[in-house]
């Protein structure tokens, strides 16, 4: 059953909480009633005046946003495109030419909302044709986006709490102002955000920190990438998820994940060092149930204790100028959709430039004997040129006769 404010009630999603009245039934204690009923009223204040600051400390604190009816008023201004009339940006998706990778999306759109929401098969149906609708608008509009596989995932969420016609510039916004590095032509960029992970820990804790210093940081990969849509197989825990990480720079997704790690020290000290094998399967799953708050104020003390121009062996120094975990980090700065672009254009660029010069690397790797020989020859050519140039080829050639002479003939 459609919701009047664009989202879905709680009958045609598995949210366990689409409306303010949902959240407030499920609670029992008078006293918790009205702390909810009090954080409600102050989201809807701190909405009605755009304070940054209300919100972020909102969606840090215990429940987040509390609700869908509250996300709708809450993301919109997260994700900047409540004011200006960004939303008209977006051509019809009929009206352009189709993405590249649409193909793949349809093959995506067709294995989405596996675990939520819960509702008759032609309601399915209906979701999965809003989703790709979304998703074509978005990539259509912006063709330069290179869709990856879990991308859907995410929009799947943005559409169940903000409904078709308000997700799609949602999912513009957070594509080029928040993911942006998965959008590239190489997921090599996204590779060095996983390089944060590691170092995070062992600013945290060098015994874990070692003792699972063999499992590469790649087991990160399939929930940084989704902003954990992919891995959380609730509704309510992935939207409460979202309320967070929409709130805070892009890099705090990365500083989850070390939360997630380090909250799992015992269960991974009964692992072996030795087997990093099972490390990495064990660390590239989420612990179910997921104690979302705990590991989100874990989150902010890592972020605070630990915030990314800090962190040791210049390993910040290493993510590109243009990424969106550098070019993102004042959330209380507007960004427009031109410099977005522009950046996007900028990273490209730089990401050619460094395959380039790696191939050029590789090549001469592959052909380094050929080359040191060349360089040998080289070498000896310009030294021979050098000498006869200054005139000392004959006194050379009398040194080396006598050195015969004296040595038998050995030279």
């Amino acid at each position: 059953m459609a919701h009047p404010s664009g989202g879905y009630s709680p009958t045609s999603t598995s949210s366990e909480h689409g409306t303010l009245e949902d959240t407030v039934i499920q609670r029992s204690s008078a006293e918790e009633l009205a702390r909810i009923t009090k954080k409600a009223d102050a989201i809807r204040r701190a909405c009605d005046l755009r304070d940054l600051d209300a919100l972020i400390s909102h969606a840090s604190s215990n429940g987040g946003f509390l609700c869908d009816e509250l996300r709708r008023l809450a993301w919109p201004i997260l994700l900047q495109y409540d004011d200006h009339g960004d939303a008209d940006v977006l051509r019809p998706e009929h009206s352009m030419p189709p993405h590249g990778d649409e193909e793949q999306v349809k093959l995506d759109v067709n294995r989405s909302f596996v675990y939520y929401p819960d509702c008759s098969d032609k309601e399915l149906l209906l979701k999965k044709d809003e989703l790709l609708r979304v998703i074509k608008r978005v990539l259509r509009n912006y063709p330069m986006l290179c869709y990856f596989q879990g991308y859907h995932d995410i929009v799947q969420v943005l559409l169940l709490v903000l409904g078709e016609n308000d997700s799609a510039p949602a999912v513009a916004k957070l594509s080029l102002l928040r993911i942006r590095d998965y959008m590239l032509p190489s997921l090599s960029p996204s590779l060095k955000h996983l390089q944060l992970i590691p170092t995070i820990i062992k600013m945290a804790d060098k015994a874990l920190s070692r003792h699972i210093s063999g499992a590469e940081p790649f087991f990160a990969l399939s929930a940084t990438l989704t902003l954990y849509a992919h891995d959380i197989q609730g509704y309510r825990d992935v939207a409460r998820l979202f309320d967070f990480l929409l709130a805070w720079e892009p890099v705090v997704s990365i500083y989850f994940f070390a939360a997630v790690v380090l909250s799992r020290r015992k269960e991974l000290f009964e692992i072996s060092s030795d087997e990093p094998e099972i490390l990495h399967s064990t660390l590239s799953k989420l612990p179910t149930p997921l104690d979302l708050e705990s590991l989100i104020s874990q989150t902010v003390r890592l972020f605070h204790d630990y915030p990314p121009e800090s962190l040791p062996t210049g390993i910040w120094r290493k993510i590109p100028r243009y990424s969106v975990l550098k070019t993102s980090r004042d959330v209380f700065k507007k960004h427009s959709t031109k410099t977005a672009l522009e950046l996007f254009y900028q990273q490209t660029q730089q990401l050619r430039r460094e395959e380039r010069k790696e191939q050029f690397i590789k090549l001469l790797w592959n052909h380094r004997r050929t080359i040191g020989s060349i360089a040998v020859a080289a070498f000896i050519g310009a030294i021979s040129i050098w000498i006869r140039k200054r005139g000392l080829d004959n006194s050379i050639f009398s040194y080396m006769d006598q050195f015969r002479t004296a040595f038998g003939g050995r030279l």
